[in-house]
């Protein structure tokens, strides 16, 4: 019998708090590069498909292994891979591993995550202060100096799983659907306000043209493989996230309705993140494929030029955006957060507080880490690579395709059809006309997908 476990207390909880795990800097700050490195409105639309026919069915995978394991990651792939009597255990102990991978995976993405996250806190702090104001090479420097410093980064990384921390020890329905409730409407407001001012700078329709109209001319392979890269990270598949919070699901929620939804919820805050971005942009003539320098180098410099006339306004603008940046940034740390904190307070049986502060120490370790190996120290390299990039490449290029990719093949090929098939209509309570479609998905076209995201980011491709 399944023990007693916390659920979100309503609809709007489930998707705010899962849409806040999908939401985080890779809408607001990838995305809008990713757009501006492969020809806008086309990547767009190649985009929109990618989530449709591999995000979509992912999600709702994940939904289905967290949901009927009613557990952290590890044990719920293990939960839904004994069903039969028969099970064997090689495939018992191989869902464990898979389920595993995905805790280890959201583990280590915590700590390297919290850097970048801290320099959002940093900016806001610098919008405040009134540091940014000053030429492009002004704010080059600026960023320069303060990533490789010993102390400042630290500090805010420290700072930021401190205040994750704090929610998340207030368990599910006290700290993390209460912060969803905040966080996420504010961070749209915020989106809203700031596309609104940078849509009314002179010349910045070209921005919206670029950002709406598609030019197919551009469309290549490497557009492409882009657009599945990103419709996969985006969502936060296979960081064990979508499945902790799954676990915490009543039995009423509609899987793959809750799945469009929050895809919705995350392709609109992306849309409007281009929004934002690519007006101000074109209005001083920046170029819009300025890559990951993008939020910390080339915006300041955006809002200095494009609110020169007023000050104030640009001012308010760039402490809304770096707010709206560390918002989205703290949201993804609750969920990845959460992911190790249900293992650990799970699996060695003690509270939910002493498993959030394993996890906060350890991860701050990890976080001061990656951050002196960004220039403080450098002898904080493996093979030529900073500490940093590595736990980048590890779980990003290597973990996350491979258990992503597994987890298709486990729920689309070992798991009883009949299992699935329960959690996706809710115990035959919803129409299942779609399931079919799902699962062939999930079995052919995701694995598929997915093996190739990894094959290219191997550099075996093109």
């Amino acid at each position: 019998m399944a023990e007693q476990r916390a659920n979100f207390g309503s609809k709007l909880g489930v998707i705010l708090a899962t849409a806040g795990s999908a939401v985080g800097l890779g809408n607001v700050w990838r995305f809008p590069y990713m757009t501006g490195e492969n020809g806008g409105a086309a990547f767009i639309l190649i985009y929109f498909a990618c989530v449709l026919v591999l995000g979509i069915p992912c999600m709702v995978s994940e939904f289905i292994i967290g949901r009927h394991g009613a557990s952290n990651t590890a044990r719920a792939y293990a939960r839904i891979a004994g069903e039969k009597k028969d099970a064997s255990r090689w495939r018992i102990g191989g869902a464990s591993a898979i389920g595993s991978l995905g805790v280890l995976t959201g583990f280590l993405i915590t700590g390297y995550y919290a850097v970048v996250s801290g320099w959002c806190l940093q900016y806001v702090y610098a919008s405040v202060m009134g540091e940014l104001k000053g030429d492009s090479a002004f704010v080059t420097q600026y960023f320069s100096e303060f990533s490789s410093s010993p102390m400042r980064p630290v500090f805010w990384t420290v700072g930021i799983l401190l205040l994750t921390h704090f929610v998340i020890i207030h368990g599910v329905r006290g700290g993390i659907e209460r912060a969803s409730k905040l966080f996420m409407p504010t961070l749209f407001i915020l989106l809203l306000v700031i596309v609104v001012a940078s849509c009314m700078l002179p010349g910045a329709g070209k921005g919206i043209e670029f950002l709406l109209h598609p030019d197919f001319g551009k469309v290549n392979q490497r557009v492409f493989l882009g657009a599945l890269g990103q419709s996969f990270y985006s969502l936060s598949i296979a960081m064990g996230c979508i499945c902790t919070y799954a676990s915490y699901y009543s039995r009423q929620t509609n899987l793959l309705k809750s799945a469009v939804q929050i895809s919705i919820i995350d392709s609109m805050v992306a849309i409007l993140a281009g929004l934002m971005i690519f007006p101000a942009a074109f209005s001083v003539g920046v170029n819009p494929d300025s890559g990951p320098s993008l939020i910390f180098i080339t915006l300041p410099n955006v809002f200095n030029e494009a609110f020169a006339a007023m000050p104030v306004v640009g001012w308010v603008v760039s402490l809304m955006f770096y707010v709206l940046l560390s918002l989205a940034a703290l949201t993804s740390l609750i969920s990845l957060h959460e992911v190790s904190t249900a293992f650990f307070f799970e699996e060695l049986h003690i509270t939910r507080r002493k498993g959030a502060l394993i996890v906060t120490a350890t991860t701050c370790v990890i976080g001061v880490f990656c951050s002196l190996s960004l220039g403080a120290v450098d002898s904080l390299k493996v093979f030529g690579m900073s500490l940093f990039d590595v736990f980048d490449f590890v779980t990003g290029q290597i973990f996350l395709p491979i258990g992503g990719f597994l987890t298709c093949i486990f729920l689309g090929w070992f798991v009883p059809k009949h299992i699935v098939k329960d959690e996706f209509t809710n115990w035959g309570t919803l129409r299942s006309t779609l399931f079919g479609t799902y699962l062939f998905l999930i079995r052919f076209v995701c694995p598929v997908a997915i093996l190739v995201i990894f094959i290219n980011q191997l550099g075996i491709l093109g």
